[in-house]
């Protein structure tokens, strides 16, 4: 991560993606990905960071990372943005039976990229993955449970959090 424990200790949550470095070995790549995960704030975004028809992803030991998600509760994003699209949708019930979460993410860098989020719920509909699997789907009560359980969040919710 590139900010510090006290820092993202401030926020309820941090989506953490690979940003740079995108040459680097299977390994070291999938080892960079698994220790941030371990965080106790991160959602993990983009998972291979590719970019249709532009890149492919960078070179990442998929179902490893996949495990990983599942044993530290932290959620794998389905990126809507038309260009990547990931988690791609064959993952999607692997995943699930793993005991992964996922987020359904715009990956929005704007207001007017919102929309986005159709594409995620299409390919998320398409991998076969139900309401109940998605965090941001989730009531505030149950978001407050998961991220407890992560070991990040407030004993109450906040005021502006819905409950149903």
């Amino acid at each position: 991560m590139d900010y510090p424990n006290d820092v993202l200790a401030t926020v309820d949550f941090v989506v953490a993606s690979v940003h740079s470095g995108f040459r680097r070995d299977r390994d070291e790549q999938t080892a960079r990905i698994l220790k941030a995960i371990t965080n106790p704030f991160t959602i993990l975004g983009h998972i291979t960071g590719r970019l249709l028809l532009r890149r492919t992803g960078y070179d990442v030991d998929v179902e490893r990372v996949l495990e990983g998600c599942a044993e530290h509760g932290v959620a794998v994003e389905v990126n809507c943005n038309p260009n990547r699209l990931e988690l791609d949708w064959r993952w999607h019930q692997h995943a699930l039976k793993l005991g992964c979460l996922l987020s359904i993410n715009p990956d929005a860098h704007s207001i007017r990229e919102l929309v986005l989020v159709r594409w995620g719920i299409r390919i998320a509909r398409k991998g076969g993955v139900e309401k109940k699997n998605v965090l941001n789907a989730m009531t505030g009560n149950q978001l407050l449970k998961h991220l407890q359980r992560r070991g990040h969040a407030q004993e109450r919710l906040p005021e502006r959090c819905p409950t149903a």
